[in-house]
């Protein structure tokens, strides 16, 4: 045996799983496709944003949140419809995660170093019945540090087992295959791909240097979704959610590539609820890119509005940060792969944020200074190089130029100004009093309610075409592909299951590869923040579980 565990990916799940056999004394080979630069995998370049539940920080902003409301919201959003077969265990996962999130998710972090921003955001705020989808509070609370601020303690446990001679790196090791002697999983073999010297999250070279093979009493399969893989997004497109897009930008580097989840699947692990995924409608292409079509998604307030292609308003409750799924379906209902906001400066000043660690240099550089700066009026320096150089972005004085620029943009005068005009004159009179049949204008109203978001995250009431809180500002938003919701099927303890049920011998699976646990943790709908913390939970089940099982 080359190793006691062999670890196929070197994202936050497989760190989280070698960070607990490293702890159990256990030998690990780390391996990864992608040279060390991109060493944390997609969380790297995430916000950092954690789903907790009753924390110090939500009572501190005055939310009363609760266990038991958590996993009324999760399963209203979940919508889990297949409980005789593929969501049999991912509904297991999620009352586990909730109890997780709910009790020792957040004290565990601390005790590594892991601080969070005071303010709690509020995201998926649904819009629909108390026992439907979205989040009733505000439970998304931002790492301090983002992204990498949450790979750092588990990087730091991991090469401190390198120093003790437990764990071994193994990059551009790319794995073909899962070998199987007697019915038991034992080891993998793939290919060596040549040297990279590529920035992290940039396209590595695929060539081939040599073949390897390498053994183990377990092997745990950590290697993210399918996100950067837009023939595949497209292939397993939910036939509910209608044509797969023609148009796609990535939120993901191009090695998430999904090649792990046919390779186990053909050592006989099975892969369920492959329909079931999660794309932003809220991409904006990166003027300043560093993977393949890359995009960057916006974190919006709720006072934009959101308008299709052809300049309809989208209907209730579809308004921005509410329903990320239902505005996809609808959006692709029109024939059309894009939508528009509309807005003014006062808003992007006080509700646009960029998600990813590279968009928010204050709170990824942990600058207290520059962090208090989002206070004080004026779009952040991402936002505003965005305005300034990204291809979606006008800004313009009046109404009728915004227009003629968002219809040269796509290249269609699908847009007309005296229809777009009275949708937003419309709309502007519901603001003559503090009470309104707009149901946009109630919720943003409402959601000043909350101190977080009358603080930092909304803009006071105001109409649109008020000269005084111009220019306005006419975004395109293009369809952004992000996460897999369904994945490999795990017990609670991680094993992959075969086709009748029973555990594939010698394999584990965490992360996106397992539908963030189960095969789906999430059923249709995320409340969001729940994406790290699933790859934190599921790696750390999956670690443990194996230091267990080769002991």
């Amino acid at each position: 045996m080359d190793a006691d565990v062999i670890v196929v990916g070197a994202g936050l799940a497989g760190l989280a799983a070698t960070a607990e056999l490293v702890d159990a004394g256990k030998k690990v080979l780390l391996l990864d496709q992608e040279p060390e630069a991109s060493l944390g995998g997609q969380a790297f370049w995430s916000f950092g944003g954690l789903m907790f539940v009753d924390s110090p920080e939500q009572r501190r902003m005055g939310i009363k949140d609760s266990h038991d409301l958590a996993l009324q919201d999760w399963l209203g959003s979940a919508g889990f419809d297949r409980l005789d077969d593929e969501d049999h265990w991912a509904r297991q996962w999620a009352e586990a995660y909730v109890d997780f999130a709910s009790g020792e998710k957040r004290p565990w972090l601390r005790a590594q170093g892991v601080g969070f921003f005071p303010v709690v955001g509020w995201a998926e705020r649904g819009g629909y019945n108390a026992d439907g989808h979205g989040n009733s509070v505000p439970r998304f609370h931002i790492t301090w540090g983002t992204g990498p601020g949450l790979v750092a303690p588990f990087e730091r446990r991991v090469r401190e087992g390198v120093a003790k001679g437990l764990v071994e790196f193994r990059f551009r090791h790319r794995v073909d295959e899962l070998t199987v002697t007697g019915g038991v999983v034992d080891g993998v073999s793939g290919k060596l791909l040549e040297p990279s010297n590529v920035v992290r999250g940039a396209a590595s070279s695929r060539v081939e240097v040599e073949d390897f093979a390498l053994t183990a009493q377990a092997v745990i399969v950590t290697s993210g979704g399918i996100g950067g893989n837009h023939d595949l997004v497209r292939a397993q497109w939910p036939a509910r959610m209608g044509k797969p897009p023609e148009n796609l930008i990535s939120g993901v580097p191009a090695h998430v590539d999904g090649r792990m989840l046919a390779i186990t699947e053909a050592a006989g692990g099975r892969y369920v609820n492959r329909d079931r995924m999660w794309h932003y409608v809220e991409g904006i292409r990166n003027w300043d890119p560093i993977w393949p079509l890359h995009g960057i998604r916006i974190l919006p307030g709720p006072s934009s509005l959101w308008f299709d292609a052809t300049g309809k308003r989208l209907p209730v409750p579809l308004f921005p940060g509410f329903d990320t799924l239902g505005t996809l379906e609808h959006i692709v209902s029109t024939g059309y792969d894009y939508s528009w906001f509309v807005l003014t400066q006062k808003i992007i000043e006080k509700e646009f944020a960029l998600s990813g660690q590279e968009q928010n240099p204050d709170l990824t550089g942990k600058d207290i200074r520059g962090v208090l700066g989002r206070a004080r009026g004026g779009a952040p320096a991402p936002v505003r190089a965005f305005m300034d150089k990204g291809a979606d972005f006008i800004v313009r004085d009046n109404l009728p130029d915004l227009v003629r620029e968002m219809n040269a943009l796509t290249g269609e005068d699908l847009i007309d100004l005296a229809d777009l005009e009275r949708q937003i004159v419309a709309r502007d009179r519901e603001m003559d009093n503090t009470f309104t049949k707009d149901l946009q204008v109630t919720a943003l109203r409402g959601a000043r309610n909350y101190r977080g978001d009358k603080l930092i995250r909304v803009a006071s009431p105001h109409k649109i075409l008020d000269p005084k809180a111009g220019p306005l500002i006419a975004v395109k938003l293009n369809i952004l592909t992000r996460k897999s919701l369904g994945g490999l099927q795990t017990d609670l303890d991680s094993r992959v299951l075969r086709t009748d049920g029973t555990p594939l011998p010698g394999v584990y699976a965490a992360g996106e590869v397992a539908g963030f646990g189960g095969g789906g943790v999430h059923g249709y709908r995320s409340l969001e923040g729940t994406f790290l913390g699933g790859c934190l939970f599921s790696g750390r089940t999956a670690g443990r579980a194996a230091a267990k099982a080769v002991s």
